[in-house]
């Protein structure tokens, strides 16, 4: 059957027809329409399959992992920074290995678009010692993820998909093919399998040394790996995932005249990159992201380099790879744009018309006014855009989870008024362990948790948090005389000011929060949440 699909959704098809029983992840652009496919499909549906968010990343993996222990196909998801979260787990069942087919994807995303950094995945990938695919086109994303369950089973390791934002939100046509059946329950045949106490772990991590090999050998022979032969050996390229698309695009007839090594599957394939080395006078090496590839087959002790790429100049370190990019480094002329037209100028991202976090930021800065020395620490999230002007109410943004951990540090360094600004979803992701630590030293920091109902960022997915707040608070101990709620508009300003002015003040953890709804939200969905909201103090 043909079907016109972004690369996610491609992805997301295959894990259907793959047989998978569920899928966990946690919203991150770019990776959020993989889930929200899954969700939508009326075949996901018809056969169950378990699609709900998961409260973080790390909770997506380790839920995947529990159904593949239990035998089940299954996908988790999650952007790149996401996998920072998932880390712990993700090293650890590299170690357990998996039972049913366990797929992690990541998207990557290289130029920043929605992130805060340029990482790349693969290096995740390769420090777990797991096979690492990575789709050139949306054709490949789908036969590539069907492939990636019989991997993970055969090595009886997880297997990692990378995906990278151009091809993850890119459309095109695509072939799928008949669906598999979903697993039956059987458990792990060894009991101690799961079981990484060090007695268990040794053996486990010996085993996932020893079979090293398995992965090379699989990677060496794999369809996706292919060595192209062209005439010209002045120079071989090597390159990997969509990063060969862009260099087909530079050939009209799609006739390349130098030899190429296309890269799909990892580790690398060395009988093959030798192939190209002995070939060929000089390589240059395609890749969107890090200089994964180029770092592995260089050798930067030799006077006469022979690899080019991004550490020589060849290409820009950082931000995506494109046709053109690549065009110069093959040595082609380049027309460049020196004048962008005004329609198409570049316009900072700002927040929606009635955005709660407007009235929040405007109480904030007035607050700002009064104490000089007010630190205000934020997160990610819509509110994020409070550190660009017209607001500049936040002084740090790093990561989920970070705004109230750094606002006790600076506490404990003497920094006062010390402030935390943090979504309703982004609280229950990786902020309460920060307000349960600021709590049994009983910091004086305010932490303003600005509940939009939503994770409106992202697509306004529901919030784990909606509902739940007040008594998470009170379950982490917030004294309940300094656990306010405020609503945020703009007739309220100076009660909300007077409000969160007395808070400050208090030596002590306190917890205001600013609870109206996400202005993006459909009616049905306000109103369901009206219910949840008719919560008192009292």
């Amino acid at each position: 059957m043909k079907k016109l699909l972004l690369g996610n959704e491609a992805l997301a098809q295959a894990a259907i027809d793959a047989g998978i029983s569920g899928v966990y992840a946690y919203p991150g652009t770019p990776s959020t329409e993989i889930t929200e496919y899954i969700q939508k499909s009326k075949t996901a549906k018809t056969l169950n399959i378990h699609s709900q968010w998961s409260v973080n990343e790390k909770t997506a993996m380790e839920a995947a992992l529990g159904m593949s222990y239990a035998g089940k196909r299954v996908l988790t998801v999650m952007k790149h920074v996401g996998l920072n979260v998932a880390a712990d787990v993700f090293m650890n069942m590299a170690v357990s290995g998996i039972n049913g087919g366990l797929v992690v994807v990541v998207a990557d995303d290289p130029s920043m678009h929605s992130s805060q950094n340029e990482q790349d995945s693969r290096n995740y990938g390769r420090f777990a010692m797991i096979p690492i695919l990575e789709p050139s086109n949306q054709q490949e994303t789908y036969n590539i993820t069907r492939y990636a369950f019989h991997l993970s089973e055969q090595m009886g390791l997880p297997v990692m998909v990378r995906m990278v934002t151009r091809l993850s939100h890119s459309r095109a046509g695509i072939e799928t093919s008949k669906g598999e059946l979903q697993n039956n329950i059987h458990l792990p045949k060894n009991p101690h399998q799961f079981q990484l106490i060090p007695m268990h772990a040794r053996n486990r991590y010996q085993h996932l040394v020893d079979i090293q090999s398995d992965t090379r050998e699989s990677s060496e022979n794999s369809y996706f790996n292919t060595f192209i032969d062209g005439p010209n050996t002045s120079m071989g390229i090597i390159a990997s995932g969509i990063a060969y698309n862009y260099l087909m695009e530079n050939f009209d007839d799609g006739d390349c005249p130098f030899p190429i090594l296309k890269i799909s599957q990892y580790p690398l394939p060395k009988k093959q990159v030798k192939k190209l080395f002995d070939t060929c006078k000089k390589i240059l090496v395609l890749e969107d992201g890090s200089p994964f590839i180029e770092e592995l087959v260089a050798d930067y002790f030799s006077e006469n380099k022979k690899v080019i790429g991004r550490l020589t100049g060849h290409l820009n370190r950082v931000g995506e790879l494109n046709p053109d990019n690549i065009s110069e480094a093959l040595g082609f002329e380049v027309k460049h744009f020196t004048e962008m037209p005004k329609i198409v100028t570049g316009r900072p991202p700002e927040l929606c018309v009635g955005c709660a976090h407007r009235d929040l930021f405007e109480a904030v800065n007035q607050l700002s006014k009064e104490n000089s020395n007010q630190q205000v620490f934020g997160d990610i999230g819509c509110y994020a855009l409070g550190v660009l002007p017209p607001y500049e109410s936040i002084n740090t943004l790093i990561d989920m989870g970070a705004s109230i951990t750094m606002a006790k540090g600076a506490s404990d360094a003497g920094i006062h008024p010390s402030v935390a600004i943090i979504g309703d979803s982004t609280f229950t992701h990786s902020g309460m362990t920060g307000l349960l630590e600021a709590v049994i030293e009983n910091s004086p920091i305010t932490v303003i948790i600005s509940d939009n109902s939503a994770i409106a960022m992202t697509g306004a997915q529901d919030s784990s948090a909606s509902g739940r707040l007040i008594d998470i608070c009170k379950g982490l101990g917030v004294d309940e005389n300094h656990l306010k709620l405020i609503n945020p508009l703009h007739k309220n300003l100076d009660k909300n000011i007077d409000l969160i002015r007395n808070e400050i003040n208090h030596k002590g953890v306190s917890v205001v929060i600013a609870q109206r709804p996400c202005v993006q939200l459909p009616k049905e969905k306000k109103d369901k949440l009206k219910n949840l909201k008719k919560v008192s103090l009292n």
